[in-house]
């Protein structure tokens, strides 16, 4: 199966099949290529003596990988449901940009948007986390963010954090406007979905 791929503005975009069989792989490789950095840095610290750099360095390895697994787990559930769809006959166009920079406050994410196209309906992904001091740092405990936008719908939109809560595992979390935080499941994740497919279907 082939895939268009162009690169526009430092970025790789790929116009995949509708069930993105492709996109872990690339969406990977920036994450992979980090992973490797942090870990040549701890090899450094270790060996230069320096246990507390060592230290650092391995619990933001930790952090690094529930981010990596938190980040596919909400690409990978709306490829999954679009795939569904796909296999009802409904064509989506879905692309992918990796790596991908949005702003959340005074920081920079660092990550992967995805979008989805029916007729003239949009539904874009983005997420991700700052890499370096120069990207700025992320408030409220976050070690992710990410934004659901509903292009024509932007009361339907929805901010993400990825956070411990009461020391738990850290899951995703929406965002009121009052700051108030609700837990984020695949269940509200299929809410968006067919919000966009609804929209879409009514103004084909």
């Amino acid at each position: 199966m082939r895939l268009h791929m162009q690169i526009q503005n430092h970025n790789i975009k790929l116009l995949l099949p509708a069930s993105g069989l492709m996109l872990k792989t690339r969406m990977n490789e920036l994450d992979e290529i980090w992973q490797q950095l942090i870990q040549k840095a701890m090899a450094d610290a270790k060996a230069a003596g320096r246990a507390d750099v060592a230290k650092y360095l391995a619990l933001k390895a930790s952090n690094d990988a529930i981010r990596i697994a938190s980040c596919e787990w909400l690409f990978d559930s709306f490829l999954e449901l679009s795939n569904e769809v796909n296999k009802r006959g409904v064509k989506l166009t879905i692309e992918n940009e990796n790596p991908y920079r949005f702003t959340v406050g005074n920081a920079d994410m660092v990550g992967s948007l995805l979008r989805f196209q029916y007729g003239i309906r949009k539904l874009e992904i983005e997420a991700g986390w700052t890499r370096t001091p120069s990207d700025g740092f992320m408030r409220e405990g976050a070690l992710a963010r990410a934004r659901i936008l509903h292009f024509g719908i932007s009361k339907a939109n929805a901010e993400l954090i990825l956070a411990r809560e009461n020391e738990n595992l850290p899951q995703w979390f929406s965002i009121e406007k009052d700051g108030k935080r609700n837990s984020f499941s695949s269940n509200n994740l299929r809410q968006h979905f067919d919000l966009f497919l609804d929209v879409g279907f009514g103004r084909a």
